[in-house]
């Protein structure tokens, strides 16, 4: 049912749309591109869920296009050489050729550059779609003729517009049913932003009701009870603060089971591991440094694993972290340092540590006197390098 429901409220125009609106609202470069029927080649960067397959379509059936939709898991480089000898053949005939590409992050370089002169040409256009930021995944050449749209999570009011928006096509695919306000509301707050999180609850309130007018009751009762946890009230805070000072002080136990009652209310993980490789470096930093080592780790294997199995991974952090020696001497520096340059702000840099690659800057006795550590012995050299009014300052003992 799922998949039919997903289906069903799919956008087949921009004008369907709700959310993007920096995107496809009036005047926006998408809107625009469309208006003129001329489209460059661009990559669609967002988190899953975000309609950008369906913009894709969209443009594709607006321009009456040749269009190919390859994805990382099952397409062949053969394949795209079959579609650059069609799109030759439609490039002459004035045809536009559009090539869709699920998951460009990971598209090694060798398959990649073998797309670059058909984009310098405008043989193809592409588009490329990826949750990871294309400055890190995307060649530089490719990623310098490409344009990149930045497709967000949408917000509760915009899930609560989608949801009254479709209403009348969910009430004909299923006529015996009926919401009322009060539950598209509890719906649009339970998703957190996510389109698909909104179907599961959605499928599942129709699931359990069946029939008749579906009530915020039967919203809460077809799902856990700890859903009623809200990521922009005060339990949410109440909770990463238990989560924090827990493990601040060495007990793993309660640090695990806050974590669990935030992932079993459906926060994004990634954010609790934000939070932990933050107190990495607030609370333990050089009593063990492994342990801002370990928290990115973490946050990469979360990324690829995701729900539910990653939840090991998180509580396995945690105790490590816990555990850990404590050490918040950064933590404390980085207000003294802020406080310092509030109170002098632009102090000049001391002359004999300042680069003089001109010859005026040498006449002007940039980087005299300055002692190269690496001529003393085991490189340790004294001079001075804060500006007079913060001479011997010491941030750290």
């Amino acid at each position: 049912m799922l998949e039919t429901l997903s289906s069903l409220l799919r956008p087949s125009n921009l004008e369907d749309f709700v959310g993007q609106s920096h995107l496809v609202g009036e005047n926006k470069p998408l809107s625009n591109f469309l208006k003129w029927k001329k489209i460059p080649s661009m990559i669609f960067w967002g988190p899953p869920w975000t309609w950008k397959t369906t913009v894709a379509y969209i443009i594709y059936k607006r321009l009456s296009a040749d269009f190919y939709h390859l994805s990382w898991v099952t397409s062949k480089k053969e394949d795209f050489t079959k579609i650059i000898t069609k799109a030759k053949i439609n490039f002459k005939a004035g045809i536009p050729t559009i090539v869709f590409l699920d998951e460009i992050h990971r598209w090694n370089k060798a398959q990649q550059d073998t797309l670059l002169p058909y984009v310098e040409k405008w043989v193809v256009t592409l588009i490329w779609a990826t949750t990871e930021n294309p400055s890190f995944t995307v060649n530089n050449a490719l990623l310098s003729r490409c344009r990149v749209f930045v497709f967000k999570q949408l917000t509760e009011q915009e899930i609560f517009d989608a949801f009254q928006k479709n209403l009348d096509k969910i009430y004909k695919s299923y006529p015996d049913i009926k919401f009322d306000e009060q539950s598209l509301k509890i719906v649009a707050n339970l998703s957190n932003g996510d389109l698909r999180s909104w179907l599961n609850i959605l499928e599942t309130a129709i699931i359990m009701k069946s029939k008749w007018e579906i009530t915020a009751e039967d919203i809460q009762s077809s799902i856990e009870k700890n859903i009623y946890y809200d990521r922009n009230s005060e339990e949410h805070y109440n909770l990463i603060s238990a989560v924090h000072k827990s493990l601040r002080d060495s007990d793993a136990d309660a640090g695990c089971y806050w974590i669990m009652r935030m992932l079993s209310a459906g926060e994004d993980p990634l954010y609790i591991v934000r939070r932990l490789i933050r107190f990495a470096a607030e609370d333990i930093w050089i009593a063990d440094p492994f342990a801002l080592v370990l928290a990115n780790t973490t946050y990469d294997s979360v990324h690829k694993i995701w729900m539910p199995e990653s939840n090991v991974i998180i509580l396995e952090l945690a105790v490590y972290l816990a555990r850990a020696p404590k050490n918040n001497q950064i933590y404390k520096s980085t207000y003294a340092i802020a406080d310092d340059i509030r109170k002098y702000w632009n102090l000049p840099v001391p002359m004999h540590i300042r680069n003089a690659p001109t010859k005026l800057m040498k006449e002007l006795w940039y980087g005299d006197w300055y002692k190269y550590a690496h001529d003393y012995e085991w490189a340790k050299v004294e001079q001075e390098h804060f500006p007079d009014e913060l001479k011997w300052r010491k941030y750290f003992d």
